[in-house]
């Protein structure tokens, strides 16, 4: 058996600690009813959460960041999201649990996200939880997003540890990406903003959780 241990843990935010896929969704949803279009169900945005506006716009409109029109309606949904970001946004089920056992077993934990610290610094600021976080690193926060690994490597600075000392957590093949150029142990969440197309058996990951409170069990067997 290994006698390697973590000593943190570090979290993507959209899709593995937070649902925001409502919020998101409606606030694309509401560009398309002020411009008159029928609404579309929130199971069409979900799959697409965990990609930001790129995600919502595209299912909204069907439009690309090459698009000519992007950055116009990419300021628009960011708008009505800021407005309305914690009005449906909650915890899944079990993540206040797994972080208070993290905390009880001496272990460090953190968030690495490539939300903006725009929306980042007030929703977390806004929900308890992320209290005791040690790093909470975002998507602007250093020059690179993931999958790079610099914000990665930020957030084990910022927790004054080796990067080779943290696992992390994400619901996106480029969250594994991130971790292994980091050194990291990698932990697919496949609760998270998955699509249809998703296959996380291909993403190289160390392990793969159904639900937050699984991780406990990795940590304990590894």
């Amino acid at each position: 058996m290994s006698t390697w241990r973590p000593r943190a843990v570090l979290f993507d935010l959209d899709g593995t600690l937070i649902d925001s896929a409502p919020d998101l969704g409606a606030a694309a949803d509401k560009m398309r009813t002020d411009r008159g279009l029928a609404s579309l169900p929130l199971d069409n945005y979900r799959p697409m959460a965990g990609a930001g506006a790129r995600g919502m716009l595209g299912v909204a409109f069907g439009i690309t960041p090459e698009a000519p029109e992007f950055a116009a309606l990419r300021e628009e949904f960011f708008q009505n999201y800021e407005a309305r970001m914690l009005d449906n946004t909650f915890i899944f089920d079990g993540v206040a649990e797994l972080i208070a056992e993290l905390r009880n077993a001496g272990l460090a934990w953190g968030v690495v996200t490539n939300k903006s610290r725009r929306f980042t610094e007030p929703l977390t600021a806004s929900l308890p939880l992320f209290g005791s976080a040690g790093a909470i690193v975002s998507g602007d926060s250093t020059p690179y997003a993931k999958p790079h690994p610099e914000p990665l490597f930020e957030a084990a600075r910022r927790l004054g540890l080796p990067a080779t000392d943290c696992v992390y957590v994400g619901d996106d093949e480029r969250d594994m990406v991130a971790g292994r150029a980091a050194g990291m142990r990698t932990i697919a969440a496949t609760y998270g903003y998955l699509g249809a197309d998703a296959d996380t058996t291909l993403w190289e990951a160390n392990a793969a959780i159904a639900a937050p409170l699984e991780l406990l069990k990795w940590l304990r067997a590894d």
